[in-house]
């Protein structure tokens, strides 16, 4: 069974699938790395991450492009103003970007190349949008593309059906832009004194690309004149993913993308995200109020991809008991986890009805209601003895939770214990070798301190667990 997915071109749920019959070549539109993401951004990354492996869990190889966006108006603004190159400040932030993709276990991807190292490629096709009729350079010596020229310009974002505004007076030439413009875009931008020592030499003198030829030259290089799948978030619709199809297809007469993936946006406790409200929430903010990244991920994970998702810290303690009630489980079918390994063609077993869920329109809130719902039919089963006498179905059940596990991205190695401060931690470790020491006064004196520092702690047969009181 393949994923159906919703397509943002044709407004239709079609079949995901390879082109060349080989691998899902898809790319998604990665971070300008000039602060930290916060958690909305990040609902757009773990989304594209189950949409992998959801795909290779089913048998189906994938080859993902994520790009970094190292420069443009921010980074260069916010570099100049610490007064360090561009380079080391982009760097400092890539490193924090990568490390929450770790924590939040998003798998890597297979290539992650980056605006600066592609700007050979970023000219070689404003060249030929040129010699094609499609751009010019206009008297700032900016290089911009001509909108008009382009018959398909606004099919994405449907601004076909609207009126398109394409004169020099409105011209946007920044890439801070103004979503409601359709006005001609900036393919390189003139060198100006707030660039500093961030430009380069070009057929039309010293400057630098502007932010939508980016992701098209780097499309166009690794994943081929036509590929399967673009993804990103809603906002990227217009004008960004509009300007990209209208580059590439203006030199190539090909279908860019194949398939277009967009996530929703998110809210936070009810009101859209705002720096001016102070809550755009980074994975350190939340890991500071004791949540832990697994239960961000769930919480992204709750929703429909394609509705706004309210982001609550509420719903991040509903997602803490929920992992725990998956983590219980693990332990009653006596399953030993492992670190989280993708198989192509994986057996989910009696956990069927998750994938099938998932595979329609990856439906990740109705897959995780299906594996509640299996888990308290297969506890029911398990403590009736049906599994310790069937081997084969044992294996199955471990096999088919395997899965899950894979699909949502859920490792139950993120131990809670690294959230956990350190003198609760050496507590525990002293509690649990005094109660196999049977001293019970000296257990109850550690298990009282780590209650009083605002921690519970659970025994099991061969260890213990910690979690927040």
């Amino acid at each position: 069974m393949a994923l159906r997915l919703y397509d943002t071109m044709s407004r239709e749920v079609r079949d995901v699938f390879a082109m060349d019959g080989k691998s899902v070549r898809f790319y998604c539109c990665g971070p300008t790395v000039y602060g930290p993401a916060h958690v909305g951004n990040f609902r757009t990354f773990v989304l594209q991450d189950v949409f992998r492996r959801t795909l290779e869990t089913g048998g189906t190889k994938t080859y993902h492009a994520r790009n970094l966006t190292d420069v443009d108006d921010k980074t260069i603004r916010e570099s100049q103003g610490e007064g360090i190159s561009l380079s080391e400040f982009t760097d400092r932030w890539t490193k924090r970007f990568l490390q929450d993709c770790d924590q939040l276990n998003l798998l890597s991807p297979h290539i992650q190349p980056s605006a600066v190292d592609h700007v050979p490629e970023q000219i070689a096709l404003i060249e030929r949008l040129i010699e094609g009729g499609k751009a010019y350079q206009a008297p700032d010596r900016s290089v911009y593309f001509k909108v008009d020229a382009f018959e398909g310009y606004g099919s994405l974002s449907r601004l076909a059906e609207r009126q398109i505004t394409t004169s020099n007076a409105n011209r946007e030439s920044s890439d801070e832009y103004d979503r409601d413009s359709a006005a001609d875009f900036a393919l390189w931008k003139a060198r100006r004194p707030e660039d500093g020592a961030n430009f380069w030499e070009s057929p039309w003198g010293e400057g630098r690309p502007g932010w939508h030829i980016e992701c098209s030259a780097i499309c166009l290089k690794h994943l081929g004149e036509s590929f399967d799948l673009h993804s990103g978030g809603v906002d990227l619709v217009f004008p960004h993913h509009e300007n990209e199809i209208a580059q590439v297809e203006s030199v190539t007469c090909k279908t860019f993308a194949r398939h277009w993936f967009h996530i929703a946006h998110l809210m936070v406790e009810g009101t859209k995200m705002s720096k001016s409200l102070g809550n755009l929430y980074t994975l350190d903010d939340i890991r500071a109020r004791g949540h832990t990244a697994e239960e961000v991920r769930y919480v992204l994970l709750s929703g429909s991809y394609r509705q706004p998702l309210n982001f609550t810290f509420d719903s991040l303690k509903a997602a803490g008991k929920a992992l725990k009630k998956i983590s219980d489980f693990s332990s009653r079918i006596e399953f030993r986890d492992e670190e989280n390994r993708i198989e192509l063609a994986t057996r989910f077993g009696p956990f069927q009805a998750v994938q099938d869920a998932i595979l329609n329109d990856l439906n990740t809130a109705d897959a995780l209601g299906k594996l509640f719902g299996l888990m308290r039919e297969l506890s029911e089963a398990w403590d009736k003895g049906d599994f310790q006498q069937n081997q084969e179905a044992k294996q199955s059940l471990h096999e088919g939770f395997r899965a899950v596990l894979d699909l949502f991205g859920f490792s139950l190695k993120q131990k809670v214990q690294a959230e956990v401060p350190e003198d609760v931690i050496s507590w525990a470790k002293e509690r649990w070798e005094a109660k196999q020491s049977k001293d019970w006064v000296t257990a109850d004196l550690f298990r009282d301190k780590i209650q009083q520092a605002g921690w519970i702690i659970k025994d099991s047969k061969d260890t213990y667990e910690l979690s927040k009181s």
